[in-house]
């Protein structure tokens, strides 16, 4: 099976750190510290995923020297570079169209996803496209003020309310119909295009897992996943932590 890892960002909220590294290469864990896109070429090969196109643009030259070409993961690596940001989606231009799904992904998450059940589900749904999807719950620190067609008269007042989410985390996997909405050369995120895919007819399902999972954007984000990684680093690397989902649902 095939992935692609997106990695070419320059990881801003993460600077200063992100001025020397990309951020897929910022390491993980104190006592062993290991890059976040190691991490994620370990996963992807322990759930099939043997061949994998990373897509870099910032600092494409410590990326590709860090992974080689992938033998030393057990996968075979190889590389497409942007020479101006295409977005999120825009990248996966610099590939030929594919003959299977592919298992799109963010180089900067930390997961406990299984990939192969995710591949599987689209399969067997016969999706367009399937989106990770993850519960998030919000907290307003403020007592929020509802209305109705008159917008000086008070319907409703709720203290501090909490709004559950389903997000995104950054993972996908694509059917190659998928590449008949993109444009060479042309900037586009990956919500525009599966939008686009949803809004033409498109079967775009959502598949969800009880796991853990982080963006690793900002720094207390960057925090907390050295702290989770060094605590159950058997998870994420293949070893069988049932705690880890009660972390997850946590979070």
């Amino acid at each position: 099976m095939k992935a692609v890892i997106l990695a070419g960002g320059k990881g801003t909220r993460l600077r200063p750190y992100t001025h020397v590294l990309p951020k897929p290469l910022m390491p993980l864990g104190e006592d062993d510290p290991m890059p976040i896109i190691e991490v994620v070429l370990r996963q992807l090969v322990r759930f099939g995923f043997l061949d994998v196109t990373i897509i870099t643009g910032y600092l494409s030259e410590l990326m590709e020297s860090f992974c080689g070409d992938g033998r030393k993961f057990g996968a075979r690596i190889s590389y497409r570079r942007e020479v101006t940001p295409l977005g999120t989606a825009g990248g996966l231009t610099l590939l030929n169209r594919p003959t299977e799904p592919v298992l799109v992904i963010n180089g900067d998450i930390l997961t406990t996803l299984d990939y192969g059940a995710m591949h599987a589900f689209h399969r067997d749904r016969g999706a367009a496209a399937t989106i990770a999807s993850y519960p998030r719950e919000v907290k307003i620190d403020f007592g929020v003020l509802q209305f109705g067609d008159d917008p000086h008269v008070l319907t409703g007042y709720q203290e501090k309310p909490e709004y559950s989410f389903q997000v995104s985390m950054g993972v996908y996997i694509l059917d190659p119909q998928a590449w008949d909405f993109l444009k060479a050369g042309e900037a586009v995120t990956m919500p525009e295009l599966l939008e686009a895919m949803r809004t033409t007819g498109k079967a775009v399902h959502c598949y969800r897992q009880k796991c853990y999972w982080l963006d690793i954007g900002r720094h207390d984000d960057y925090a907390t996943a050295n702290e989770i990684f060094d605590n159950r680093r058997a998870a994420f690397l293949g070893q069988t932590d049932k705690s880890i989902l009660k972390i997850g649902r946590d979070q």
